[in-house]
C-alpha cells in the first residue's frame, strides 16, 4: 500500500496520493453506485487486471475510503461498498464526470460506456 507523508505542501497532493492514478476514481465512482462484489468490479471495469483490482480495494480500504465486508455464508460472499468518508468524495466525482461531459461536448468525444454527470443530474 503507497504508504502516505507525514507532511504535504498542498491538500491536493495528499488528495492525488490517496486517489490518484488510473483505477481508483473510477473504483469509487462505481462503488457509488452501491456496494459491489469483486467480479461485478471487473467486469464494470474490463480493462483492470484482477492483480490490480486487488491492490487498489486494498489501498482504498487501507485508507479508510472503501470497506470490505466478509459473509459468514458457504460459499463467503465479500462485499465493497464506501465508507461514510469516501462518499464525501461523492460531490467531487460528479463535478469531475461533468466536467467531462463538458470536455467531451465542446471536443465532439462520444461518451457512451458509463454513467454521465447529466444523468446523476437528473434523479
Amino acid at each position: 500500500m503507497k504508504e502516505l507523508q507525514s507532511e504535504y505542501q498542498c491538500a491536493i497532493n495528499l488528495v492525488i496520493d490517496l486517489i490518484g492514478g488510473k483505477w481508483k476514481v473510477l473504483l469509487l465512482w462505481h462503488l457509488n453506485e452501491g456496494d459491489k462484489r469483486f467480479n461485478e468490479l471487473r467486469r464494470t471495469i474490463p480493462e483492470i487486471t484482477k492483480k490490480m483490482l486487488t491492490q487498489q480495494l486494498r489501498e482504498l480500504e487501507g485508507h479508510g475510503l472503501v470497506k470490505r465486508t466478509v459473509f459468514e455464508e458457504v460459499p463467503p460472499r465479500v462485499v465493497y461498498s464506501t465508507t461514510d468518508f469516501g462518499r464525501k468524495l461523492q460531490p467531487v466525482l460528479y463535478g469531475m464526470c461533468q466536467w467531462g461531459d463538458d470536455y467531451a461536448e465542446k471536443e465532439g468525444i462520444q461518451m457512451n460506456s458509463c454513467w454521465t454527470g447529466r444523468d446523476f443530474m437528473q434523479k
